[in-house]
């Protein structure tokens, strides 16, 4: 036992020499640290247990209070022979390693912290909630862990427009509000570019959460001034919550995610749903099989005959992406084509398909040995146009396999046009004298401006399979399709009918003055070898 008298430790109950000679070495180090005594009796308990272990070495550490902060100590004990006749005296070593201690906490402290607002960041939020796990200690039986997103919308284009700076400036008003907002409701972190974590204890479960969320987009409701400029701040909050006891809190964080993602679609705080998050897995997983697809050529094409309804001759084909697993089997286009958008994998796959396209009508040309009077039509995303070079990429694939651009047709979608109309507009004129026919695909479900309409070079619109399907029997749906097959015909282009499905259909189309058929009344997409199959025999046929 250690007692403090006279500016110097006494030892009781440890009376051998050892400790007497120990309390005088001790005293001078100690003097000045009355009223710190912790590292002392730490020290103390340290020699002794090491003396009645008899143990050869040991080492440990010790802290010490000091003005300046705790300093730490790195030690060591030994034995040392100091007579021929086996004597041995205890050797302490002690280095001090409090440079080295700040040093790692200043580390330490960048690791888990946002450079800029010295909030925490990811990997603080982390922690941040393992600690509020921790010291939590009892109470509503309502009481809830609750994890909020703050997604700052439009951030990019503050950092295009006006430059990073202006964006640093915004991320640091953002958060001066958060913290004025959730005072010490909530702990809030910087865990992104432009996203903000807070976590808080719900006791009253969701009511709480609902309530700060409120808050929150109260206080980001008013716009931020930076420079000279007057800026309006939108941001999707998404909310995960968790009794205590199941608490996980990098789950918590990917699940606020998943919501936050929704409620960019939603425009209203969205709640995470049992599900989303497994979803987004399984799309992370397709994602990464799709890509090791595209590399692998793992993916096919199938090719869905276009007949001319007025001769009934195949005019061409419309190449259809097909993904068939190893070990999911086949994917459903709906599913993988949205993962590759999602992904940025549909500028991969836009051009290999227009590739395999073209390489396949050349195939088809030498079994045939001429020129087969084919087209092939290949759709492309939206998306792949506003990040690819689409021109290039067809001058390319029309090189590469000796294709005139007159046996080509590029399926773009209304959104395409929307989106980028002035874009759009040169890729087009583009293609035009390249010979290569443009197609709008599924006319009449978006937003079309029908003076852009008038003014673009497109050859032909597509019905969609939606106002086909039962149109004999629907007296409005037979109304939609009069009027695209007139205007159509008043702005010059030729129409194709998707999803004609008997010979009725086929024939009321024929009549009203519809160009071109698809659907499983003339034939179901077919394998390279089938659909070659499928136009020689129709050809046949026709002779």
């Amino acid at each position: 036992m250690i007692t403090w008298r006279d500016g110097a430790p006494h030892f009781e109950q440890w009376n051998d020499e050892f400790a007497r000679k120990f309390a005088v070495l001790l005293a001078p180090m100690s003097a000045s640290d009355q009223g710190n005594q912790q590292w002392v009796l730490d020290l103390h308990a340290e020699i002794i247990d090491f003396a009645i272990s008899k143990a050869t070495l040991r080492r440990f550490e010790v802290e010490r209070l000091c003005p300046l902060g705790v300093e730490a100590f790195h030690c060591s004990l030994g034995w040392i022979d100091y007579s021929t006749a086996g004597g041995q005296r205890m050797l302490l070593n002690a280095v001090d390693r409090t440079a080295d201690r700040r040093i790692e906490e200043s580390l330490r402290r960048e690791l888990v912290s946002d450079s800029l607002t010295a909030l925490p960041n990811r990997i603080g939020f982390g922690e941040l909630i393992e600690t509020v796990i921790e010291s939590y200690t009892g109470g509503s039986a309502q009481a809830q862990l609750g994890v909020l997103i703050i997604d700052l919308m439009r951030f990019g284009r503050v950092n295009e427009a006006l430059g990073s700076m202006a964006g640093d400036e915004l991320i640091l008003s953002v958060a001066a509000r958060l913290k004025a907002c959730v005072g010490d409701e909530a702990s809030l972190a910087r865990i992104g570019g432009n996203d903000f974590g807070l976590c808080l204890m719900a006791h009253n479960g969701i009511s709480d959460v609902i309530a700060l969320a409120e808050r929150l987009n109260a206080a980001l409701s008013s716009p931020i001034r930076l420079s000279n400029l007057t800026i309006s701040v939108n941001c999707a909050i998404g909310c995960s919550l968790a009794p205590i006891a199941d608490a996980e809190p990098d789950e918590l964080v990917r699940q606020a995610q998943a919501a936050s993602r929704a409620a960019k679609k939603s425009g209203r705080m969205e709640i995470y749903r049992a599900g989303e998050l497994g979803a987004a897995r399984q799309r992370f997983f397709l994602e990464s099989r799709l890509r090791d697809a595209l590399t692998r050529d793992g993916l096919s094409l199938n090719y869905q005959p276009m007949v001319d309804l007025a001769s009934g001759d195949v005019v061409g084909f419309e190449a259809l992406a097909r993904w068939n697993d190893p070990d999911l089997g086949p994917v459903s286009p709906v599913d993988f084509i949205q993962v590759a958008e999602e992904s940025g994998l549909i500028v991969q796959l836009g051009r290999w398909a227009v590739h395999e396209a073209l390489r396949q009508l050349a195939d088809w040309d030498f079994v045939a040995g001429e020129i087969v009077p084919l087209k092939m039509s290949v759709n492309l995303s939206s998306i792949q146009i506003a990040r690819d070079d689409i021109a290039a990429m067809i001058a390319d694939a029309l090189a590469l396999n000796g294709m005139d651009g007159h046996r080509l047709t590029i399926e773009l979608t209304e959104s395409a046009l929307v989106d980028d109309p002035a874009k759009c507009r040169e890729l087009l004129e583009t293609l035009k004298r390249s010979n290569v026919a443009v197609a709008m695909d599924d006319f009449g479900t978006g937003f079309s401006n029908l003076a852009s309409l008038q003014s673009l070079p497109i050859d032909v619109l597509k019905m969609d399979r939606s106002f086909v399907t039962d149109m004999l029997m629907d007296k409005d749906k037979l109304a939609i399709v009069r009027t695209i097959l007139s205007l159509s015909q008043t702005l010059g282009m030729k129409t194709t009918a998707e999803g004609i499905e008997d010979s009725a259909a086929a024939k009321a189309l024929r009549n009203l003055g519809c160009t071109y058929g698809q659907g499983y009344y003339f034939a179901r997409p077919l394998s390279a070898g089938d659909a070659y199959e499928f136009w020689r025999s129709r050809r046949n046929s026709a002779t």
